[in-house]
């Protein structure tokens, strides 16, 4: 009880390695995997794809590349899949001594193809279906290299008769080393890389080993390097932040501008944004999480209500500077309205998610970096916004008009 997923998982590594040395260990869920190979075609939580046509070059730059990422800190689980390995029979028609006895290479293909796999003899009726039947050399025949150099091909004779000559005089035949999985991405051939990373965010991580690659592994012509897994996932979700956040501030440039049609109190309600930032920051930190898409979508959450207390807050100073003798009342007037909302907003949406921020089971590796974003913007980030941000008003409201208004206290 009480234990953490990361915790488990380097108490079961380090009792493996002390118990099988040299032996390369990998952490990881079926589901998840099955999840993964779905939208990246690998199952592994993170990969590198290298793409090109050769398997044995691709096979090569596959082991530099994992070297390579071996010395990341961070990065764990690595591991390449292999494509090599399957032992093929690999037979070579001697052209020339097949035209020796009067045969060519198709004549002998033909041989080794109905020995081996199999061709049809006839057809088999039965009321309205038909069905081929087929034949090949008994498996005694057909099970190692050397019974398929036996293997008889008939040649005619200038007195009409066959003569049978043994594959072997034929042919060359050699076991070989050929490809036992090939995979294949938009009809181009590629060998993954996975890899894992703990204890250190991903985007950093990535960045260092795709650095340290481009600098000590060379790619030959025709080949590149794909990263994927939850890495791709987090690069289309920045891109698609990356729209999202600036169109976000228009639209709320926009309705700001309408609501107050002031372009200076439409910056002095996003001046809170930069205090809730820091919030979510230093909860971050306190709670040892790294950023990410979760901590990313917290963020454009007290984005809102930072906003929001802009509004509140300007709204307030405005009714109450006529019923003031100065800006600075009138703000200290506005600020105390606000306190009693803004705290009570601010705890119950900070101590609700508190658990979330907490929590260690399963699915908080998601949950946690929003929850902990929320309750250190609307705790810390509450407290700067009574604090810090009317004092930083009153210049600009000063030169805004509001000074010269009459009022009494």
């Amino acid at each position: 009880m009480g234990v953490t997923k990361e915790a488990l998982t380097n108490q079961i590594i380090t009792a493996f390695q002390r118990e099988l040395p040299g032996v390369n260990f990998n952490f990881s869920q079926y589901i998840q995997d099955n999840i993964q190979e779905a939208i990246s075609g690998v199952k592994a939580v993170n990969s590198v794809k290298i793409i090109g046509p050769n398997l044995e070059i691709l096979t090569q730059l596959a082991e530099q590349v994992r070297r390579e990422m071996s010395h990341i800190r961070g990065i764990t689980d690595l591991g390449v899949f292999p494509v090599l390995g399957q032992p093929n029979l690999d037979i070579k028609v001697d052209r020339r001594s097949a035209a020796r006895y009067g045969l060519n290479t198709g004549d002998v293909n033909t041989v080794i193809q109905a020995a081996t796999g199999g061709a049809s003899a006839t057809t088999v009726l039965e009321g309205d279906r038909q069905f081929d039947v087929a034949v090949r050399y008994p498996k005694q025949y057909r099970d190692t290299a050397q019974a398929i150099g036996n293997i008889r091909v008939a040649a005619g004779t200038g007195a009409g008769a066959n003569a049978y000559i043994p594959l072997r005089e034929l042919a060359v035949l050699s076991i070989d080393t050929g490809a036992a999985w090939i995979y294949r991405e938009s009809n181009q051939r590629f060998i993954p890389v996975k890899f894992g990373v703990r204890e250190r965010d991903l985007g950093s991580t990535v960045a260092e080993a795709q650095d340290r690659i481009a600098h000590r592994v060379q790619l030959p012509s025709g080949y590149r390097l794909v990263w994927a897994g939850e890495f791709g996932q987090l690069q289309a979700a920045q891109e698609r932040l990356a729209i999202v956040i600036p169109v976000s501030l228009v639209l709320i440039l926009g309705l700001l501008y309408a609501l107050f049609n002031s372009a200076r109190e439409c910056l002095l309600a996003l001046l809170g944004i930069p205090f809730v930032i820091a919030g979510g920051i230093f909860a971050l930190y306190l709670f040892g999480l790294s950023f990410s898409i979760s901590a990313a979508i917290g963020f454009v959450s007290v984005f809102g209500v930072a906003v929001m207390i802009g509004i509140l807050m300007i709204t307030t100073f405005k009714q109450e500077r006529p019923l003031a003798n100065s800006v600075d009342a009138a703000m200290f007037r506005a600020a105390t309205r606000v306190m009693r909302p803004l705290l009570m907003m601010s705890l119950s949406a900070g101590i609700g998610l508190l658990p979330a921020a907490l929590s260690t089971g399963i699915g908080s590796e998601v949950q946690r970096p929003l929850a902990a974003v929320v309750v250190g913007g609307m705790l810390l980030g509450s407290i700067l916004l009574l604090i810090v941000v009317p004092a930083c008003y009153m210049p600009f409201l000063r030169r805004g008009g509001y000074a010269a208004t009459e009022g009494h206290t």
